[in-house]
């Protein structure tokens, strides 16, 4: 089956503008990376690090292991930064520590944040297992904005195991339905799929069958990339020899593709396509993430960018 990267996909949206000396915000894939389809787009981060502390964070290969930390000056540092990004740009908060971390609940540095994105024009999507999103419904209700939740499982002591630090996923469900009541575009991630873990192929198809029925639009999903740090965490942290198994099993198959192990192209179309299978039942859009299958794409965007309106002022 063919495989794609970015060159072997058309997306609808504009290049970005080449932009310099930008402070926090940032052209998002700094590694471009030949297997993202994502469109282009900006990344801001309100946050270093990610208290949600989940065993297989890909993140934490760069910058370890670390609690949720508000970035100095942001607000004075992203009001410079978006005076010079053209209006209409998405700008994704966040696509590697959470923007709604606890510590959220009492900076409220998103929030602000969202008011200047909101206010300069700007698409926002929002990507987080957090149930304090719907906290800024006012904000994503009123300007160009998309949510994209990430739900793995329905399992609460499953999650509670590999998402340590997050909601438990029936408080994710909910503000899922919320935001999509008030008139909110969103999305689900399921994202990843672990073998062992949460590929079990009825959950997935109950699991899109919730989140389609809760309000959903739009569904990404993507196998398990590790890295040798998450993997020693899921080696030591899971219960009854589970880590061990997916240890040896990329140890076996795994193979080297732009800075993951990966397994093999047959066994991931085959972890996905529960998720796929079940998205088409209910029309809705699907995607993949980084995994190359052209054939697993039906929307405009696979990140859900498309679901956030574009804006026509031009800078």
């Amino acid at each position: 089956m063919k495989e794609v990267g970015r060159a072997g996909y058309t997306s609808p949206f504009t290049v970005l503008t080449p932009l310099k000396n930008l402070s926090v915000v940032r052209e998002f894939d700094p590694w471009k990376s030949p297997l993202c389809t994502c469109p282009r787009k900006y990344s801001l981060h309100p946050y270093t690090g990610c208290s949600h502390y989940c065993l297989y964070c890909y993140a934490t290969s760069y910058i370890g292991l670390k609690p949720s930390r508000p970035k100095e000056r942001l607000l004075v540092k992203l009001a410079r930064d978006i005076s010079v990004i053209p209006r209409g740009s998405i700008i994704e908060l966040s696509t590697s520590s959470d923007p709604y971390p606890p510590i959220e609940k009492l900076m409220g540095l998103t929030r602000k944040a969202l008011e200047l994105l909101s206010g300069g024009g700007f698409r926002i999507l929002i990507t987080t297992k957090s149930d304090i999103v719907v906290r800024d419904i006012d904000i994503l209700a009123n300007s160009n904005s998309a949510v994209m939740l990430t739900i793995t499982t329905l399992n609460s002591e499953l999650a509670k195991t590999i998402e340590p630090g997050a909601p438990d996923p029936r408080d994710r469900l909910k503000s899922l339905r919320i935001l999509a009541e008030h008139g909110v575009p969103v999305g689900v991630r399921v994202d990843p799929i672990i073998p062992f873990i949460n590929d079990d192929p009825g959950e997935l198809l109950e699991l899109v069958d919730t989140v389609a029925d809760a309000g959903a639009q739009h569904i990404v999903t993507s196998t398990y990339k590790a890295k040798w740090d998450s993997l020693k965490r899921l080696k030591s942290r899971l219960p009854d020899g589970v880590g061990w198994r997916i240890s040896e099993l990329f140890r076996e198959k795994g193979v080297f593709i732009h800075g993951y192990y990966y397994l093999p192209s047959n066994m991931r179309r085959q972890l996905l396509e529960p998720v796929i299978k079940q998205a088409k039942k209910h029309n809705l859009t699907y995607a993949t993430c980084r995994e190359g299958f052209l054939d697993f794409h039906s929307a405009p965007s696979c990140d859900g960018s498309h679901l956030a309106n574009s804006v026509k002022t031009e800078r």
